[in-house]
C-alpha cells in the first residue's frame, strides 16, 4: 500500500495491468474497483480519482491498449523492404492480439457504458482498428513499389481482410481456444501470396 501522500508513478498504468491479471486470473465477475485497487496495492479511491467509475475505467483500458498496437502499425512503413513481407504482418498481427486480454474485450463489449465510450472515443479519431488498417495498407504500398508484392496486389482489401480478422480472432480468443497465431499466418500468406515459411521473419528478426 502507497503511503499517503507519496505519489504513486504511471497510476494509469499501474490501474490497466492490475486489471488484466484480475480478469486473467479470476475472468470478468471479479473485476470490480476495489479488486483493481487490491491488486495495485493502492489505495482505494484511486481508481476513482482517475476515472468516471467501471465503464469509464474498462473503455479507457481498452482503447489504450489498442492505441499501443496502432502505434506499432504506424512503423510497419519504415521497415518495407526488411525482413519479409509476411513476417512484418506476423509481427503486426500478434502485438494486437496479444495487446488485450480476451476478457477485456469481453467486459467492454456486454458493459453497454464502456461498449459506448469506445465506439464515440473511434468515431473521433481514437486510434484503432481503422488506424492499423491504414498503417498496413501504406506498408503494403511501400513494399508493392520495391517490387516485393505483386503489382496487381490491392492492398486496401488486404489490409481490411488482416484487421478485419485479427478483430475476429480477439473477440473469440477465449482461455480455451487454439492460439491464433497459426491462422493469422495462414491468412497473410493467403492474402500476400507468400509461402508458409515467409513468416519466419516475425520469430527470427527483432521489428525496427
Amino acid at each position: 500500500m502507497s503511503p499517503r501522500g507519496v505519489a504513486i508513478p504511471d497510476p494509469r498504468e499501474r490501474l490497466f495491468a492490475a486489471a488484466e491479471r484480475v480478469l486473467s486470473r479470476e475472468g470478468p465477475a471479479a473485476l470490480t474497483s476495489r479488486a483493481i485497487t487490491t491488486e495495485a496495492g493502492c489505495a482505494k479511491g484511486l481508481l476513482h480519482a482517475h476515472f468516471d467509475g467501471l465503464d469509464e475505467f474498462v473503455a479507457e483500458l481498452a482503447l489504450d491498449r489498442l492505441a499501443r498496437t496502432a502505434r506499432e502499425a504506424a512503423e510497419l512503413p519504415g521497415r518495407a523492404g526488411r525482413a519479409t513481407v509476411a513476417g512484418n504482418l506476423v509481427t503486426v498481427a500478434l502485438a494486437l492480439l496479444g495487446s488485450l486480454e480476451p476478457a477485456v474485450i469481453g467486459l467492454a463489449m456486454t458493459r453497454s457504458g464502456a461498449a459506448l465510450r469506445i465506439r464515440r472515443a473511434l468515431e473521433a479519431g481514437a486510434p484503432g482498428f481503422t488506424a492499423m488498417q491504414d498503417a498496413i495498407t501504406a506498408y503494403l504500398d511501400a513494399e508493392r513499389r520495391l517490387g516485393r508484392l505483386a503489382d496487381g496486389t490491392d492492398t486496401a482489401t488486404v489490409a481490411l481482410a488482416l484487421v478485419g480478422t485479427l478483430h475476429h480472432l480477439l473477440m473469440t480468443g477465449w482461455a480455451d481456444a487454439p492460439h491464433p497465431r497459426e491462422p493469422a499466418e495462414r491468412l497473410i500468406a493467403l492474402l500476400i501470396g507468400s509461402g508458409p515459411g515467409d513468416a519466419e521473419g516475425a520469430r527470427t528478426t527483432p521489428p525496427g
